[in-house]
């Protein structure tokens, strides 16, 4: 396998085919799920029990359409991909689970296929009352998935070696960085979700990569991994590493429930920073992340920082079949010197 095919720069989702979900009761009864202009609301689903998810590349980070990669296990290499909506669904439990739909057009703009990406598990053999249409808000929702995101507790060292919560930090703390010195903070952000599926935080534990105390970040968060010698044999020294990546029951966790605080922080660029005395990544903003902020920051960082946006990198992410191994994050403390 050659360097290049080691490291991806698409988004990859795990998505159901919109035939997996079917009205059993309702207006639209029998039809799978679509999008919002044929839905309708208090309509009944259900998730075939044969159902199964599948991963689906998309190419770049650019606002919808996407673009399907060809790598891609489900889709049309090279369509585009539409973020069509938010669907929010109650199940008979008192529940809800949201799930975003994109729709995959032909050349000639048609629709040619429906899917369904949830941000929530979702159980065969359960009613799911559709409660909810969103599509003002999907993109937002689609841009908080990737934001890097700390949570709530977690020590940033400062400049003079300090350590602070990431809730505790403001715009004009100087935070040490691996390669570019001090740094300022030009904006730290909050949100709270619920965490399940696509927002259900990973537990890093103590001494797993060398950190300091359990480390708590979003999925999509990526950790910087200097290897001293190339254990997982990704053909090169400096890795950016996925959380969810790295989940191995054991030391590396996914702990879904109740509602979690997301902090995020953005400087002059793309940095690696330090969270309990390991190398992670700051914010970036990029086509994507920019939803997830208020319009008038993404204004200002345009005039103040124009070049943080064409940041990129991608060529540091290692592909997670080089991950699959549950002793992946040993091999990557081992080969850091830890």
């Amino acid at each position: 396998m050659s360097r290049q095919s080691a490291f991806r720069p698409s988004q990859t989702l795990a998505i159901y085919d919109g035939a997996a979900l079917r009205v059993v009761n309702g207006a639209n009864l029998g039809d799978s799920l679509s999008f919002a202009d044929e839905l309708m609301l208090e309509d009944i689903y259900r998730l075939s029990p044969v159902a199964a998810l599948h991963p689906m590349a998309l190419s770049g980070l650019a606002r919808s359409p996407f673009r399907i990669a060809a790598s891609s296990e489900i889709g049309t290499p090279g369509a585009d991909l539409h973020l069509d909506c938010c669907l929010t669904f109650m199940s008979g439990h008192g529940g809800t689970a949201e799930c975003l739909i994109f729709v995959e057009t032909d050349a000639e703009g048609n629709v040619r296929q429906v899917y369904v990406h949830p941000l929530a598990p979702m159980q065969p053999k359960t009613d799911y009352v559709l409660v909810g249409i969103d599509r003002d808000g999907a993109m937002q929702r689609f841009a908080q998935i990737a934001c890097t995101s700390f949570t709530r507790g977690t020590a940033i060292t400062l400049a003079t070696g300090a350590q602070k919560p990431v809730e505790a930090l403001e715009p004009g703390d100087k935070v040490l960085t691996r390669d570019h010195g001090v740094q300022e903070i030009r904006w730290v952000g909050q949100h709270t979700v619920r965490a399940t599926g696509a927002f259900a935080p990973i537990r890093i534990a103590q001494g797993t990569l060398n950190n300091t105390a359990d480390l708590i970040v979003s999925p999509d968060f990526r950790l910087f991994i200097y290897q001293r010698h190339d254990a997982l044999g990704a053909g090169r020294s400096e890795l950016l590493v996925r959380a969810r990546h790295l989940v191995n029951g054991k030391t590396i966790t996914q702990e879904p429930g109740g509602f979690i605080d997301y902090f995020q922080m953005i400087l002059d660029d793309h940095y690696i920073i330090y969270a309990e005395g390991i190398a992670a990544e700051s914010m970036i903003v990029d086509d994507r992340t920019s939803a997830a902020l208020p319009d008038d920051l993404n204004d200002a960082l345009e005039r103040l920082v124009p070049g943080h946006k064409r940041m990129d990198s991608s060529d540091l992410e290692i592909d997670e079949q080089f991950l699959a191994r549950p002793d992946a994050a040993e091999l990557l403390r081992r080969s850091s010197g830890g």
